[in-house]
């Protein structure tokens, strides 16, 4: 399909489903966007079967006109990391340092490790077609939480400042370490070499802080030198655009470098720019605020075109509360672990609390769903729509459901932790 015309029909979706729900249904943004698209899909799904008289596995095998993977890992997702680090403070980074990192490498290692063992042993019951190293990969897909959905949902719900950087710090860090973990079993499940796990470690995420800080170091000295608001803004996207693009050519994980990149502009920003106008700071905020909407927006009415292709799993509905639970069970789990090495939780939480909250609030999107569709050409076919299919039911469960309950949760545990304190 044009780009052109593909990118005014979903800009149409977005204004008008927006409208809708802010006059009539009241949702969060997000979720109703999501929400919306799906019955669009599915309403289109059914009028294609009608109109063509053909079966639904037809239809769906024609319809692959979005491609998620492309959209994200190939265009906009070094923008989108890059707009939701780029608020986020060094000194409070600082502060939590030992917390994010534990969340963002420990518990992303241990949750993508126990969702494959959980779903293999579900495999060998059910007489699936997955391998370890491909449920393993299964499990690197879906540990690491959406940093898309932790900026736009969660930070909606009031939840306390150290607690909601903690949130953001994990899922802005975790999607690089979970690149870096699916090379690991992507090459194992084709029988490739990708490297030991720890050399991949050390190649995709300290080869995205040097370049990242490299890149951003020298970009910043333009940008502190010009008086023009808006070369200021092209300043910016030259820095993210430059760091991702070099990551992917060397072979980093360019979601980490888009972080980093983010985060130390928002350091040299509030200390060589104190002098700063006004009228730039703001234009410079707004700037990606507005960018980090729209490109938020598109993805969650994709997410919900996309929807419909979950129907390509083989038993849909056990496989789907199947991969819905083993990602709960290994969520706890790895949160469980890791908290024994984080030190003091802020803002007054106890462990269980702490393990409550971030479990109900490790939200699912786009970044899964991009790199199950990358499994394409490297899976058999059943292999592969059982992946992208279960990784679909993820990203709707957490988005929707506990996205649209966790304010409730939220209260239900600040009561508990205002009790004990």
């Amino acid at each position: 399909m044009n780009p052109l015309f593909m990118f005014v029909v979903l800009i149409s979706l977005v204004c008008l489903l927006g409208f809708f729900n802010e006059k009539v249904t009241k949702l969060t943004y997000e979720i109703a966007l999501m929400l919306f698209s799906i019955g669009i899909g599915a309403v289109i799904l059914i009028v294609k079967i009608l109109a063509d008289g053909t079966d639904a596995a037809a239809v769906l095998d024609e319809s692959h006109y979005i491609n998620i993977e492309s959209f994200l890992m190939e265009g906009v997702l070094c923008f989108m990391l890059f707009a939701g680090s780029c608020h986020m403070k060094l000194s409070d980074f600082k502060k939590q340092a030992r917390q994010v990192s534990v969340l963002a490498f420990v518990c992303t290692l241990l949750g993508a490790c126990f969702y494959g063992f959980l779903f293999y042993g579900v495999s060998c019951l059910m007489g699936l077609p997955l391998s370890l190293p491909v449920c393993l990969m299964f499990g690197s897909i879906v540990a690491p939480t959406d940093p898309i959905a932790a900026t736009g949902i969660l930070s909606k719900f009031g939840l306390p400042k150290n607690i909601s950087f903690l949130i953001e710090g994990e899922s802005l860090f975790n999607d690089g370490v979970g690149v870096a973990l699916f090379v690991c079993f992507s090459g194992m499940a084709t029988a490739s070499s990708s490297g030991g796990f720890f050399s991949v470690m050390l190649k995709e995420i300290f080869g995205a802080v040097a370049v990242g800080a490299a890149v951003t170091a020298l970009c910043f000295l333009l940008f502190k030198n010009t008086g023009s608001k808006t070369l200021g803004i092209f300043i910016s996207l030259m820095t993210v655009s430059l760091s991702y693009a070099l990551c992917e050519w060397l072979g980093f994980s360019g979601a980490i470098a888009s972080v980093i990149c983010g985060i130390l502009f928002s350091a040299l920003r509030s200390r060589f720019c104190k002098q700063e106008q006004d009228e730039k700071a703001q234009e410079f905020d707004s700037f990606w605020e507005t960018l980090d909407s729209m490109l938020n927006s598109l993805l969650y009415v994709m997410l919900g075109l996309s929807f419909v292709h979950i129907l390509q799993m083989e038993h849909v509905v056990i496989l789907s509360l199947i991969a819905i639970a083993a990602n709960f069970i290994a969520r706890t789990g790895s949160l469980s672990i890791s908290s024994l090495f984080m030190g003091r939780i802020p803002d007054g939480y106890d462990r269980l609390s702490f393990i409550k909250l971030l479990t109900w609030g490790g939200l699912r999107g786009g970044l899964s769903v991009a790199l199950a569709m990358s499994t394409r050409e490297m899976l058999p076919e059943q292999s592969y729509y059982i992946i992208l299919g279960g990784t679909y039911a993820i990203v709707f469960f957490t988005t929707v459901i506990q996205g649209l309950t966790m304010k409730s949760v939220y209260k239900r545990i600040s009561r508990r932790v205002a009790q004990r304190s």
